[in-house]
């Protein structure tokens, strides 16, 4: 198996577990239906653990466009290889949505609410809010690509790093996911996003784009920014990278923040009228 085929099957188990359990928890007429925030993060912890034990060997198993550029930030992973890895993992979300997709396929038209489908394939905030839904991503992802990077650098953990891995995942989205739902991922969103928007789902709604920026963008300067940190803090080192990583994240920030404070006021000048 090539690395790209192992990225795409990868993130493909990604999904169908992950999204699968938000398809069960969310879809009316499922058992499974109402379980909790416990076990939906629980799910994502195991369905990540599941995804790197399968190509964990093969391609290192990044399963996530964020991981694959914070890598290659700290010249772990070569830049030549990044288009790549991504294209698989976009790929392998999408099918791993439209499989989930069919798995439930009579469950569709027994929910009514539009948004409730979404959130079976892509994140929403709890509550709109530009500059703090950004800042979720990023926060997140920068825990996410640390504690990756912590994991590696112990050696005691070798054989146990896809457990470990996913106990990671399940700790950022009980303390860290309430916020956005903890998409940490551009792959995770983005693809199953597409795959909502193609597929013949009844009565599925807007693919809410406006939103869709922020699990993508967030999550690539938050986990460049993990990078970023571990080479100065724990290795002592500032690489190339440093500065523009900063200065991206800093001018995001602020562009989300001027952009929310507008939103804002628009909205409380409409409800005014």
């Amino acid at each position: 198996m090539s690395p790209f085929l192992g990225e795409l099957i990868g993130t493909m188990i990604l999904i169908i577990f992950g999204a699968g359990i938000g398809a069960g928890s969310s879809l009316k007429g499922s058992y499974s239906n109402n379980p909790g925030w416990i076990v939906i993060t629980l799910g994502w912890g195991l369905a990540v653990t599941m995804g790197v034990f399968a190509v964990g060997s093969i391609s290192g198993a990044h399963l996530n466009p964020a991981v694959t550029i914070a890598l290659a930030i700290n010249g772990s992973f070569a830049w030549a290889d990044v288009p790549s890895f991504i294209i698989a993992q976009l790929l392998g979300a999408m099918i791993g949505a439209a499989l989930v997709f069919l798995h439930y396929l009579p469950h569709w038209k027994g929910t009514e609410d539009p948004g409730t489908k979404l959130g079976v394939f892509a994140t929403g905030p709890a509550i709109p809010h530009t500059f703090s839904n950004v800042f979720s991503e990023m926060f997140g992802t920068f825990i996410l690509v640390l504690g990756l990077l912590f994991i590696g650098a112990n050696k005691f953990t070798e054989g146990l790093n896809p457990i470990a891995v996913g106990l990671l995942i399940v700790v950022i989205g009980m303390s860290l996911g309430g916020t956005t739902g903890y998409a940490i991922n551009p792959a995770r969103d983005l693809g199953p996003r597409i795959a909502h928007f193609l597929l013949p789902i009844p009565g599925k709604g807007g693919s809410n784009w406006a939103y869709s920026w922020i699990p993508v963008v967030g999550p690539i300067l938050g986990g460049s920014l993990g990078a970023v940190f571990y080479e100065i803090v724990f290795l002592g080192d500032v690489n190339t990278y440093t500065w523009p990583v900063v200065g991206a994240a800093v001018v995001i920030l602020l562009l989300s923040y001027v952009f929310g404070k507008k939103q804002s006021s628009s909205t409380s000048a409409s409800q005014a009228a």
